[in-house]
């Protein structure tokens, strides 16, 4: 039996664990921190549970080819229940707000009687909406193996999605947002992501909770990443958890295995290299192999910059709180890293009762961060950095209770992070928790997945496509198991 030596835990390292192991490989994974997951990943403080990563889960809708992945890795099961929802997010401005509902007519005749003088790009905006719904993540297989009538069948399933790159593919968020005159409705379109990304990327995601494709699994990020784990050790897959790479072993144009921290070497027929795609090249490969591509992009921050966040959790008293989802709401005006902050987001996990002791729940507030704000982060000594940390966390509290007064008394901080907590654990490059944004203007990066100059290494990571996050590492996972089969001349079709 083959061996596959999978480097780094996280939801792209498991779904290739499962995969290898459906396909009848040996596989071992190697995860530097305590407990797998990478960034798929939530921990407690002071009796409280904070979930890291999953806002909606792309995949959701039955029958769909993605989560049809889901459920072979074991992240979705019979027994998964969803948190039910009516809301994609709320946008306050001043008293005034605005509410993009699951229900779209809702929302279409709520944005009308707020700005009647906006109709005209209202009805655009929810037209293309519901084009929209039909876009599925390609996940059978990857794009270079597909063959005619996999493009044909694509084509035909997504034959709506062409209108909305026409008419929102070539603007940014702050662009469309420059087409509507009311205030809270501009800040709808520049709230919820950064004003950078092409603003079709937003009319797919709201579409995905619309369609019903975009679902919140009940007990959050680790609770799925436990159940992957679960699957993936039942089939027969070793796991070893503080077992950091020092590097994978290579000669001539072929990987041998890997060598650890401490040492010791693991002999491996392929390699899946499932770790941030800097810490890859810097660290386990070499720079040598990075292509022109990845090369091009890592240099170019203005044309593929990279975001983070810096957040902090509180409890509060359920009660005092009649949000179950996500809001933003104006903030008093400060600096971090120079940059002034006059919005924030606030996300109640008030649907999750065991998140919280009773009568409590979760409240979790984060501000976007860039690549230079990452380099702030870095450059201040241990003491500044957990000292701005609560400056900050404190600043976000006070804007809380300034908008919501009834959480006066009732608030308190349970933990708060920065995007060099995501480069400690998660080894992400400037603290990244997703790929590079897709800017208008400029070519969405993708990769294939595969080093050139080393026969049986392969990528397993949301690096390989912007935007990243979880549906793309999960297809990452499935399609570097694919590309072992297909050089052993086996099926693809996993």
């Amino acid at each position: 039996m083959k061996k596959v030596v999978i480097i780094g835990g996280g939801v792209a390292g498991l779904t290739a664990g499962v995969y290898a192991r459906k396909s009848g490989y040996e596989v071992e994974i190697f995860e530097k921190n305590p407990v797998a997951g990478g960034q798929c990943m939530g921990w407690n403080r002071k009796g409280y549970h904070i979930d890291n990563c999953i806002h909606w889960l792309t995949g959701t809708q039955e029958n769909s080819a993605l989560r049809k992945v889901w459920e072979t890795i074991g992240a979705l099961t019979p027994n998964t229940e969803f948190v039910q929802t009516e809301k994609f997010f709320t946008c306050y401005v001043g008293e005034e707000s605005a509410t993009l509902w699951k229900d779209v007519e809702r929302t279409k005749k709520e944005l009308i009687q707020l700005s009647p003088e906006d109709k005209t790009e209202i009805d655009t905006f929810i037209e293309h909406v519901k084009y929209a719904a039909c876009c599925q993540m390609p996940v059978e297989k990857p794009m270079d193996m597909m063959n005619i009538f996999d493009y044909l069948k694509m084509g035909k399933s997504m034959a709506e999605m062409p209108k909305v790159l026409k008419e929102y593919g070539n603007i940014n968020l702050e662009d469309m947002a420059a087409r509507f005159k009311h205030p809270v409705i501009k800040a709808v379109f520049t709230d919820y992501m950064p004003k950078e990304y092409q603003a079709s990327s937003f009319i797919v995601s709201y579409a995905t909770v619309v369609s019903g494709n975009g679902e919140i699994p009940v007990g959050g990020s680790l609770a799925m990443t436990n159940r992957i784990i679960d699957k993936f050790e039942k089939l027969g897959g070793k796991l070893h958890c503080n077992s950091e790479v020092k590097r994978v072993t290579i000669k001539g144009n072929k990987a041998y295995g890997i060598e650890l921290e401490n040492g010791e070497n693991i002999a491996a027929d392929f390699i899946i290299c499932a770790t941030d795609a800097m810490e890859m090249f810097d660290k386990l490969l070499g720079r040598k192999y990075m292509n022109k591509k990845w090369s091009a992009c890592f240099k170019d921050e203005e044309s593929y910059p990279l975001f983070s966040g810096f957040q902090a959790a509180f409890s509060i008293d359920r009660a005092m709180f009649a949000h179950t989802d996500t809001v933003f709401i104006d903030c008093e005006p400060f600096n971090i890293n120079k940059k002034e902050i006059r919005r924030m987001s606030l996300k109640s996990y008030q649907y999750e009762k065991d998140f919280a002791p009773e009568g409590k729940t979760v409240l979790q507030t984060n501000m976007i961060q860039f690549d230079d704000d990452y380099r702030y982060w870095k450059s201040l000594n241990k003491d500044d950095y957990t000292g701005k940390k609560y400056e900050f966390a404190e600043r976000m509290k006070e804007n809380i209770e300034k908008k919501f007064p009834e959480l006066a008394g009732h608030i308190k901080l349970l933990d708060c992070w920065t995007p060099v907590t995501y480069e400690r654990y998660c080894n992400s490059y400037h603290g990244a928790y997703m790929s590079f944004i897709t800017k208008k203007d400029v070519k969405s990066f993708s990769v294939k997945g595969t080093i050139e100059g080393l026969h049986n290494v392969f990528v397993a990571s949301q690096w390989i496509q912007a935007p990243g996050g979880l549906p793309v590492a999960a297809a990452a996972g499935k399609f570097a198991v694919q590309r072992i089969l297909k050089k052993e001349k086996r099926s693809i079709m996993i």
